[in-house]
């Protein structure tokens, strides 16, 4: 495995942990639960005006709370345990240091599959049809295959022009982004260094660092901007698409409003960064 797919590795396993320690949690509030319920006598009400009613009210009450505690905990441990399921899931992320290769053996076996059907359907349109389920067989189709292609769908034998025409939608999709990723890795790392915060592209994420928690107004503009909290990286992050950075140039453009007003308050008292790095982000 490479270092992202043991990342992702790790982050099913963490899922996991968290799913087990929340069915854990809900099956030990169901037994509490169960517990304090025994301690009513089965069937018995409520004895309204009696001296005990307001603590029986209270008592029943926190039963109640316990049991939707657990059925909490227990969806909980579900939505945990189809997170795991779901890693790796959605298809080949850009995150992969092999990603290039392999969306090209992906669109690689699209051409293929392209190039199949479009001489399956030019053998099925022979005029001669022996000759032309004998082209098939050569090409690995059965008898059955055979007769399914030349059953009629809509009007028109063979395959149908949107499965094509799909197919060949999703190769230029793919090699979209593999000249995307490929356009990514040529350019220089993008590196910004002020006062107030550190701008860089790291691991495929856009990442602004500053020196312990930053104020309200900083966070806001962060948020606005879709970036998140990564304690493992110790930055605010969102991937590095091209949304990711044009959503960068424009938080980075506000922080540098806000800071210039900051300054302007204070008199101009902020330390002046010892290094400044610009670079295109």
């Amino acid at each position: 495995m490479n270092t992202y797919e043991e990342r992702q590795e790790a982050r099913r396993e963490r899922y996991l942990k968290r799913a087990e320690r929340a069915r854990a949690e809900s099956r030990e509030g169901w037994q509490r639960a169960r517990e304090m319920s025994d301690a009513i006598p089965f069937g018995q009400p409520i004895h309204v005006g009696h001296h005990s009613e307001k603590g029986d009210r209270a008592y029943r009450a926190r039963i109640e709370k316990t049991s939707e505690k657990a059925f909490r905990l227990n969806e909980k441990a579900d939505y945990y345990e189809q997170k795991a399921a779901s890693v790796g899931s959605g298809g080949i992320s850009s995150d992969d240091p092999d990603a290039v290769e392999k969306l090209k053996k992906d669109a690689e076996r699209l051409k293929v599959k392209q190039e199949r059907m479009k001489a399956a359907n030019r053998a099925i349109r022979m005029k001669d049809t022996a000759k032309g389920d004998a082209k098939l067989k050569e090409m690995g189709y059965t008898t059955e295959d055979i007769a399914t292609l030349r059953t009629p769908k809509y009007g028109r034998v063979g395959f149908p022009a949107w499965q094509i025409s799909n197919n060949g939608a999703n190769i230029r999709r793919i090699e979209g982004r593999i000249k995307e990723l490929e356009e990514r890795a040529t350019r220089e790392p993008e590196h910004i260094v002020t006062d107030l915060y550190e701008l860089k592209v790291e691991d495929n994420r856009v990442q602004f660092i500053f020196d312990g928690k930053p104020d309200e107004d900083v966070r806001s503009i962060l948020k606005y901007h879709a970036f998140k909290w990564s304690p493992s990286r110790g930055a605010w992050v969102r991937q590095a698409s091209g949304n990711g950075l044009f959503a960068a140039r424009q938080a980075k453009r506000k922080l540098d409003e806000l800071n210039a007003k900051e300054k302007a308050r204070s008199g101009g008292n902020r330390s002046e960064p010892q290094e400044r790095l610009t670079i295109k982000v």
